[in-house]
């Protein structure tokens, strides 16, 4: 034990690169019973029902493994679990707790060590070591078991042998769910090349490499152009828009300038591309908001795509009549497009996440996606895959009995599809007659399509902060008339809340640096941000106002409002702005302001502001994030935070009876309202517009057109009595499986019923 932090180290490393759960148990044991010379080492961890099930031992009978349950509390094993304290005895006998298993045979150790493996603050197992002698172990040997018992519960939280699953023999990796939906295929790997891994190297002659750059540019513009009419001929037209992204930031000057820049300085093409690359992707990847962050992703797509391309490398041809998974560190859409119709059953990407372009448009075809997966291990090339997009899991290999399974749940997939194809057209109202709108969230050009084919009756969250990230100076007037329109017109005859420019804190300029905030959240960012920088402001304001000439569709949306000063600068920058624009000869008018409450400071002021402002949108994220003092991307509290968090259901509440009172519409945007249980919730509030992505739109809209508006309101007048956020979701869960919307809540489940 001299050399306890190494051992530590070997142990937790060696368990942790086990390729199967049992191999991961047995490491555990083994490892132990060798580092501590002990006689017995077992490991215990808890199943559904709260037993401790005996997983793995080194020194008990090999019978017993897997087959002694411990019941709840019972014995010493029982007592650390339930005392979440260690238990060190001399003679274990002896303790009016000793429970003797005779399957076991260890009447033969007397001494005894129980440590708890605790994760998220539930025990989920026991490791216990034993030994022949009468002696207590020393607090040096307890110490390194309470050490590595709070390792291995990291290792093991999620572990499929504690939960029965021993029977299941094939592989499951878990991720983020990109797009919904099973997927049975085989696998293709797509790893051409990694342009992030490209070395500097010198330039011999740059004005041939910048020949050889414009080259590259023109041949990749073709061939999105290709690949983009191969899309549009399986699905929409507008689907296949999303190529729109990379055609525009190949057209940037910015980043063209970028990298000639690079070759000029005396880098080579690729690593003058890398350094380009890169230097747009971190811009975005250092943001908080995870739909901004998510188009760093999309820019590393493109600089693969450029980089392969230049190495002459292309999409593999599909054989003929196979199904296809596609898996890479980062799927491109030229490998998508790769595929024939019909033949692309899933995408995994080791990388990415569910905002990137990957599963935009994996949504927006219907193709099973999980993301983020990390490396996987044992993967080979026409491998059989299952794609569990519902729970963003993976199955390598999968055995009969579970590939008949998934192919059921697959096929209940289907047919629940078709019934919400069905709803696209259909108004968003309750069976007792209660109207809702349902609005989409969009940043991207090439993310207005698949609202439209979805439903959506407008734009409830437009963020503007895009053509500004992607330049190395702020975007004219011209530029930002130019996209603005784009999305107006798009959506003609609906209306479209556009964002001011929400910069600052996280999200910072290349071409305007902001020095360092000690606490970027709560610092220069959104309104207070844009009304220090008015020119910005004018600038961005008179493109939107431009833009909506003859559409009159705009609606202006203010970011991190905590002040009643804010509104009214704003509104006379606005009234400015419109002056300015009709004495230089533009039709246009004043457009509808609004503002985000998304600071708590905002709930209190609303009825200041009735005649200053003509809607509200509640910014759930925000929000609830302030309201709890609760990150949700930080994995040591993610787990605290739930928007259905009493405080937030109460404020929520307060906003929607202010509003009420003073005759303000109110929506809401962010996770929320795409929340099942959240919804029913909203519904019952009196919230009546809701702004979500698009591919979430169908399932709220079932459930809006199967939840009377009487059993939301009840749900809601319970659940605003409850203490505890899982007990409200348990409430309006049952409500969800008593009205047939089980598959909102876990896919699959109401299928099945009706099938049979």
């Amino acid at each position: 034990m001299t050399t306890a932090i190494h051992q530590l180290a070997r142990i937790v490393q060696a368990v942790a690169l086990a390729e199967q759960p049992a191999d991961q148990v047995n490491l555990v044991v083994e490892s132990i019973s060798n580092t501590m010379a002990v006689d017995v080492c077992s490991l215990y961890l808890a199943n559904e029902s709260s037993e401790m099930m005996l997983l793995a031992s080194r020194g008990l009978a090999v019978g017993a493994v897997r087959h002694v349950k411990i019941p709840p509390g019972k014995g010493l094993v029982g007592l650390v679990a339930k005392s979440r304290h260690p238990v060190n005895l001399a003679d274990a006998e002896s303790h009016p707790a000793y429970f003797y298993i005779a399957e076991t045979e260890e009447e033969r150790f007397h001494s005894f060590c129980g440590v708890p493996l605790v994760h998220t603050g539930k025990v989920i197992g026991v490791l216990v070591v034993q030994g022949r002698e009468i002696r207590q172990f020393s607090e040096e040997e307890q110490g390194f078991l309470v050490t590595l018992a709070a390792h291995l519960a990291l290792l093991l939280a999620n572990s499929p042998l504690a939960l029965g699953e021993v029977a299941d023999k094939s592989s499951r990796v878990s991720g983020v769910g990109g797009a919904a939906g099973i997927g049975i295929g085989h696998a293709r790997l797509c790893d051409h090349g990694e342009l992030y891994a490209v070395a500097n190297a010198p330039c011999g002659d740059p004005s041939a490499a910048l020949r050889d750059w414009h080259d590259l540019l023109g041949m990749v513009r073709r061939e999105l152009e290709y690949e983009q009419k191969l899309l549009a001929g399986g699905v929409s037209d507008g689907v296949a828009a999303i190529f729109s992204a990379y055609m525009l930031l190949l057209s940037d000057p910015a980043f063209l300038g970028h990298v000639e820049k690079g070759i000029l300085d005396g880098n080579w093409l690729p690593g003058a591309l890398r350094q380009a690359i890169q230097h747009f992707a971190e811009l975005f990847k250092a943001m908080d908001d995870p739909y901004l962050q998510a188009r760093h992703e999309d820019i590393h797509h493109l600089g693969n795509k450029l980089y392969n391309a230049w190495r002459g490398i292309r999409p593999a041809a599909n054989s003929a009549n196979r199904s296809v998974v596609l898996v890479g560190a980062q799927v491109s859409v030229s490998e998508i497009a790769s595929v024939p119709t019909g033949m692309l059953e899933g995408i995994i990407c080791l990388d990415g996440s569910s905002m990137s372009h990957t599963a935009v448009l994996a949504n927006a075809l219907g193709v099973p996606a999980v993301m983020g997966t990390g490396p996987i291990r044992n993967l080979a090339e026409d491998m059989l895959l299952i794609v569990d997009g519902n729970n963003a899991q993976v199955m390598l290999d999968p055995g009969a009995a579970v590939l008949a399974e998934y192919r059921k749940l697959a096929d209940d997939q289907r047919y629940l599809i078709s019934r919400l194809e069905a709803l696209r057209d259909l108004p968003a109202h309750t069976p007792d007659g209660a109207q809702l709108e349902l609005y989409t969230n969009t940043g991207m050009l090439a993310d207005i399509s698949p609202g439209l084919a979805n439903g959506a009756q407008g734009v409830g969250l437009y963020r503007t902060e895009i053509p500004f990230m992607i330049r190395n100076s702020f975007p004219t007037e011209e530029e930002q008339v130019g996209v603005y329109a784009q999305v107006l017109a798009a959506y003609a005859g609906k209306p479209v809340h556009m964002r001011t420019l929400d910069i600052g804190g996280d999200k910072t300029l290349p071409y305007f640096p902001v020095e360092n905030e000690e606490n970027p959240a709560l610092g220069w960012r959104g309104i207070r941000f844009t009304l220090d920088n008015s020119q910005l402001l004018m600038t961005q304001v008179r493109a939107m106002v431009r833009a909506s000439s003859g559409l009159d569709n705009l609606r202006i949306l203010l970011p991190m409002v905590s002040s009643t000063s804010e509104i009214e600068d704003f509104r006379e920058l606005l009234m400015d702005a419109v002056a300015q624009l009709q004495s230089e000869g533009h039709r246009v008018n004043r457009p509808a302001l609004g503002v985000m409450v998304e600071v708590p400071a905002a709930i209190s002021q609303i009825p200041f502001w009735a005649d200053k402002i003509d809607f509200l949108s509640i910014g759930s994220n925000d929000l609830s994030q302030y309201l709890l003092a609760l990150d949700r991307n930080n994995p040591r509290v993610a787990g605290r935070y739930d928007h259905v968090h009493p405080a937030v259901l109460l404020e929520i509440h307060r906003i929607l009876q202010l509003a009420a009172e003073h005759r303000i519409p109110v929506s809401l945007c962010g996770e929320m309202a795409s929340d099942p249980v959240a919804v029913a919730l909203l519904m019952g509030l009196g919230l009546r517009t809701m702004s979500m992505s698009a591919t979430k739109i169908p399932r709220i809209k079932w459930l809006i057109r199967s939840l009377p508006i009487t059993t939301a309101q009840q749900l809601a007048t319970e659940s605003l009595k409850c203490m505890y956020p899982a007990d409200i979701r348990l409430r309006v869960e049952a409500e969800l499986l008593a009205v047939g919307l089980g598959d909102i809540i876990k896919p699959g489940s109401n299928a099945r019923r009706r099938r049979t």
